[in-house]
């Protein structure tokens, strides 16, 4: 018996690869380190380092290492920015609430 290409196919234990787009990766997708871990591990960093019992090459170690927390937590926070500002583009300007002042004499009787 012949076999053709379909039944080779049929029979092969690895499906067909199909040419399907992969999505475009968002933002969201990617996420940055955690804020407020980073930010709580600087803040443990500075602590140490204000002690002053630590060796000139660990200071310089932790320090190094605070130096790229830092840039983490500025680069989160800039995001962070961005995205508001992208949402109050995105909402119009912000609504104007009429203010007036509280009379107490006027409030619900119980």
């Amino acid at each position: 018996m012949q076999a053709c290409a379909a039944d080779s196919i049929l029979l092969s234990s690895k499906p067909p690869e199909v040419n399907t787009p992969k999505p475009e990766p968002t933002d969201e997708a990617v996420p940055l380190p955690d804020f407020e871990r980073s930010l709580a591990e600087l803040e443990a960093i500075v602590e140490k380092l204000e002690q002053g019992e630590l060796s000139l090459e660990d200071s310089l170690r932790q320090f190094e290492r605070g130096v790229q927390l830092t840039r983490t937590c500025q680069a989160a926070l800039k995001e962070a920015e961005q995205k508001v500002e992208i949402l109050l583009r995105k909402s119009g300007p912000p609504e104007q609430f009429d203010t007036a002042e509280f009379d107490p004499d006027e409030s619900e009787e119980g």
